[in-house]
Order: C-alpha cells, then sequence, then structure tokens
C-alpha cells in the first residue's frame, strides 16, 4: 500500500532522514519505534505531504505522491492524526466529526441556494454517520460538549472518529497513547484494533509506549538517526542488539 524509497531530507546541515526505505502492507497495524531524534516526525510529515523530500520517493497504491500536497494525498485516502490533537475546540464534539466528512455539497456557496434539498439531505446523511461513529468510540454521551473541553484520551479518540469519517485507506498515527490514562488508553487499542480487523483499515503508527506495540503491531520498524535499524515482528525487533543499543540505551555487550 505504501512504499518508501531512499528518503532522504535534510535541514541545513543536518539530516533528520537517511536514505530511508520500508514498505506498509496492506491491512496491517505497522509500528513505527526509535529514540527522540530518530526521524519518526519528519518522516511521517514527508509521508502526509507537510514537507517535501530531497530525494527518494513516496508511493502510495502504487502512485508516485511524493510531492502531492496534503489534501491530494488526503482525497486519495492518505490521512494523519498528530501527538497533539487539533480539534476545533469550540465546535461540539459531533460537528467536528460533521466536519471531517468529505463531499459536502453545503460547502459551495452557490448550491446552498439552488440545490438546497440535496444540501439538507447530504447533512443528515453525514449527521447519522457521526452519530454512528459517536457510539462506536464511545462517546454518544458527549456529543454536545465542546471538544475544547475533553480529557487527553477523549480527544485521541475524536481525532480516531474523525479519520472514520473519510474512508481512509491508509492512517497515519503519530503517538496515540501520549497523554492518554491507562483505562482511556485500553479504549484506544480497542477501537484500533476493531478498525483494522472488522473494517480493514491499515495503521501506520508512531508510538513510545512499547506495552501498546507489542499489542497492536505486526510488523514492527525501528529507526536511529534516520535510517533504519531493523523490521520484523515485536520479538525480533526487541531483542536486536542494535535496538538495545540505539533505542533502549543498552550495551551490546
Amino acid at each position: 500500500m505504501l512504499v518508501l524509497t531512499e528518503l532522504t531530507k535534510n535541514f541545513g546541515g543536518f539530516r533528520a532522514v537517511d536514505h530511508c526505505s520500508f514498505s506498509v502492507a496492506e491491512g496491517t497495524i505497522t509500528g513505527l519505534i526509535g529514540p527522540n531524534g530518530a526521524g519518526k516526525t519528519t518522516l511521517f510529515n514527508l509521508i502526509a505531504g507537510a514537507l517535501s523530500p530531497d530525494s527518494g520517493t513516496v508511493a502510495f497504491l502504487g502512485e508516485d505522491i511524493s510531492h502531492l500536497r496534503p489534501h491530494r494525498r488526503f482525497a486519495r485516502g492518505l490521512v494523519r492524526t498528530f501527538q497533539i490533537p487539533h480539534e476545533f475546540h469550540r465546535l461540539t464534539v459531533l460537528e467536528n466529526l460533521m466536519v471531517a466528512a468529505d463531499h459536502q455539497d453545503g460547502e459551495r456557496l452557490w448550491e446552498n441556494w439552488l440545490a438546497w434539498k440535496r444540501v439538507t439531505r447530504r447533512e443528515d446523511e453525514v449527521r447519522a454517520r457521526a452519530e454512528d461513529t459517536l457510539a462506536f468510540l464511545g462517546l454518544t454521551h458527549l456529543a454536545g460538549e465542546r471538544a475544547g473541553n475533553l480529557s487527553g484520551g477523549q480527544k485521541k479518540l475524536l481525532e480516531l472518529g474523525r479519520t472514520m469519517m473519510t474512508d481512509p485507506k491508509l492512517v497515519l498515527l503519530d503517538e496515540p497513547a501520549a497523554g492518554v490514562n491507562r483505562t482511556l488508553l485500553r479504549e484506544v487499542e480497542e477501537k484500533i484494533l476493531r478498525l483494522n480487523r472488522e473494517r480493514g483499515f491499515t495503521f501506520l503508527l508512531v508510538e513510545h509506549d512499547m506495552a501498546f506495540i507489542e499489542k497492536l503491531c505486526d510488523p514492527v520498524i525501528c529507526m536511529a538517526e534516520g535510517r533504519v535499524l531493523v523490521e520484523g515482528d515485536f520479538e525480533t525487533v526487541r531483542r536486536n542488539p542494535h535496538v538495545l543499543e540505539a533505542y533502549l540505551g543498552e550495551s551490546t555487550a
């Protein structure tokens, strides 16, 4: 589904991503781990289109998207969440979901005047879908709450819900466990697993919580200094001496 080939990104004299190559297979939950400064966030920005690579390619569903703008990648089914949720904090939880849905006729000003019945019908469909999404996430009781008032874990669930409103083919999850209490974290884990197993969502996620990675991800890719160190199942990666040295701070000796 996603193929990265020799991706490189420099910031002045610093090389954040260094000839990085790996792929993400359809239907998987692929984990991306590594120490702070390994280049994970920069790599996510290259995949999502917030940055353009200095060299190398990003291919999605067989198409080179290396220099497509973010909204063009989104239209192809490549969506992302953020470590710090980017909710519309003054809108309600329900409205945050509704605004994420695509193909809304009301977004074109003239259709609100000339095709208002179609606009209303589509808005009713989007509202119904948003309500179903809230039920899936267990957030129905918060539908009318301002999104800015949610806890960190609830905001992570809301971000996940907004991806559900877009029919994504690949979801990039940036540290979904960060800032989430252990109770809500179990909810986040369960929803990601259900979306993968029941609805066929493919995920590439960055995370530092190794228990989270172990439970959800196969394969796991470890980065260090902008490069891929090792790729495999969790146990293979965890026991690799280079990973122990670079990521866990243990000497290979």
